[in-house]
């Protein structure tokens, strides 16, 4: 598996695809309702299998000087318990290090609360109710920056 920016049209038309499938058409929503307004300012993640099968996808953006927000999340039904979204998440948090950012939030799906949970974040309130009836849950992690030396990086454990 690898985890990149999607390069060619074919892999941006399929990650935006995987988005609306999972994200958005199981709840009526309209094609389009996918891409958000600063898609050309986040940092994306696609995780490719080895016949270049894309298996899920995922992104960060940059909300202040010091955080970042993991969004849109999704991962094929095929591939699903497989690693490929702690593969992305672990991919989103090395560039936010590389970005100077010290901590990530996100807005995680009930279903996905427990994932989250499994790979550093904590609940830090219950949000809001997407398309009437999938709630949401603020969740957070601290992260320490790629520039910091071991010993300010024990800070951050």
């Amino acid at each position: 598996m690898q985890i990149r920016p999607p390069e060619t049209p074919a892999e941006w038309e399929a990650y935006y695809r995987l988005r609306f499938e999972i994200l958005r058409q199981p709840w009526g929503q309209a094609p389009g309702t996918e891409r958000l307004p600063d898609e050309a300012e986040a940092t994306h993640a696609a995780a490719f299998d080895t016949d270049g099968t894309l298996l899920g996808v995922g992104r960060l953006q940059q909300n202040s000087p010091t955080q970042g927000q993991v969004r849109l999340m999704a991962v094929s039904p095929a591939a699903q318990g497989r690693g490929v979204g702690k593969a992305i998440v672990q991919y989103l948090e090395d560039q936010a290090r590389q970005q100077g950012l010290t901590e990530i939030v996100l807005e995680a799906r009930q279903n996905a609360v427990a994932f989250y949970e499994g790979i550093g974040y904590e609940i830090r309130a219950k949000s809001h109710l997407l398309f009437g009836e999938i709630q949401h849950w603020t969740m957070q992690k601290k992260i320490a920056p790629t520039s910091l030396s071991a010993q300010e990086h024990s800070q951050f454990d």
